[in-house]
């Protein structure tokens, strides 16, 4: 059996599915986090699973294999806890992408053919055919595209699945212990520093998502990534009356560009409780934490003009989080160049929750010598936005 000691950072959850994936392996995992697990980035998310999105590229090749991996993984956890698998709330309802202008016509279908030519399921829908998959949206749409690989889960109930399946699989967790250096031999990590003693390993796993920037400087191998921060509006339960995650297409650009400045665009979906989650929106801000009522008006703003209907519709709740930024939008992952044995797991913006178990199986797969799913290439350490100078 593979012994080696594996300290994974972030109790989020792509931490949690690196656990549960080395763990299986057979890994001596711990899990050490500052607060308390599925606690930030992730328990502020919607929860999606997402190709739609994704442009070609590797980015869209992971999303492909976590879209593959996440029915097996569920099943997996079924077959361990059910009341567990039932928590993560895995619905494969599909998403809809409407453009609303001519000219987003146009860039939505090159963009939907370019995927299908990549593999990914994308149907072309009539206004007949938009009318009954989404009766409350509004017509003034010019072109629609279906994608049932699409697919949803509860956040923090997913989190804590993977979490509990690595923990049944021998995994341990430290809660409220923040790492403050690291153990360093002949140019290996080989430990943590945490308050009052240390942890060793052969294996440290960053995954400590927006905080990750923070994390590596402390261990000596800083990465630039930093906190993009989103909100979403929560409504009063309405059951059936929005039916797939639906999007405007312009939501592509909102997460690929470049600009500090706020962001916003139009993203609805229904959760199995029955409300609206509402967003999105995407702004540099640093650790600022405040909810401001100007980004959720502009959110709201938006989300009326695909669902009329939403005006009458009292907002229960809102919630912010972080999502870890890296200024060319891909995920990081893998062996620091400048430090053996530190490896990192973070940079998936918002694509966090659906890309969590294809990361960890990338990881799994590289650690083991095994060759990966995928190319990952793309998602390397040395690359010049990852080593980029660490700014707010």
């Amino acid at each position: 059996m593979n012994r080696t000691r594996v300290v994974v950072l972030g109790a989020g959850i792509i931490g949690a599915a690196c656990a549960r994936e080395l763990s299986r392996a057979g890994f001596d995992v711990v899990v050490v986090d500052r607060g308390h697990p599925a606690g930030g980035t992730t328990s502020h998310g919607e929860g999606n699973v997402l190709v739609s999105d994704k442009g070609l590229g590797a980015e869209l090749e992971l999303a492909k294999l976590s879209a593959l991996l996440w029915p097996r993984v569920v099943a997996e956890i079924a077959d361990e806890d059910a009341s567990a698998a039932s928590a993560i709330e895995y619905d494969p309802k599909g998403g809809i992408v409407v453009a609303t202008t001519g000219e987003g016509a146009g860039a939505l279908a090159a963009f939907a053919e370019a995927q299908t030519g990549a593999g990914v399921r994308a149907e072309p829908l009539s206004p007949k055919e938009l009318a009954v998959a989404e009766p409350a949206l509004t017509r003034a749409v010019t072109a629609a595209f279906h994608y049932p690989e699409d697919a949803q889960v509860q956040p923090a109930g997913a989190a804590l699945a993977l979490l509990g399946s690595a923990l049944r699989h021998g995994a341990r967790l430290r809660t409220g212990t923040e790492v403050v250096g690291a153990i360093v031999r002949k140019g290996r990590i080989t430990g943590v520093r945490v308050p009052g003693g240390s942890i060793e390993a052969d294996v440290v796993v960053n995954a400590a998502g927006p905080w990750a920037g923070q994390v590596s400087a402390r261990l000596g191998a800083p990465i630039a990534v930093r906190p993009r921060r989103g909100e979403v509006l929560v409504t009063t339960p309405m059951p059936g009356v929005v039916r797939h995650k639906v999007y405007d297409a312009d939501y592509v650009g909102a997460v690929g560009a470049d600009s500090g400045d706020l962001q916003t665009s139009a993203v609805v979906e229904s959760t199995w409780g029955g409300t609206v989650l509402i967003g999105s929106s995407r702004r540099r801000v640093g650790f600022d934490d405040a909810i401001r009522p100007e980004v959720l008006s502009a959110i709201a703003v938006k989300a009326l003009r695909l669902f009329p209907a939403l005006a009458d519709v009292a907002v229960m709740r809102a919630y912010g989080g972080f999502r870890p930024y890296v200024d060319d939008h891909l995920p990081v992952l893998g062996e620091d160049p400048r430090l053996a044995n530190l490896w990192h797991a973070t940079g998936h913006e918002g694509a966090g929750i659906g890309l969590s178990v294809g990361t960890a199986r990338l990881l799994r797969e590289l650690l083991t010598g095994t060759e990966p799913a995928i190319g990952v290439e793309e998602f390397t350490v040395d690359r010049p936005a990852v080593l980029a100078e660490v700014t707010a």
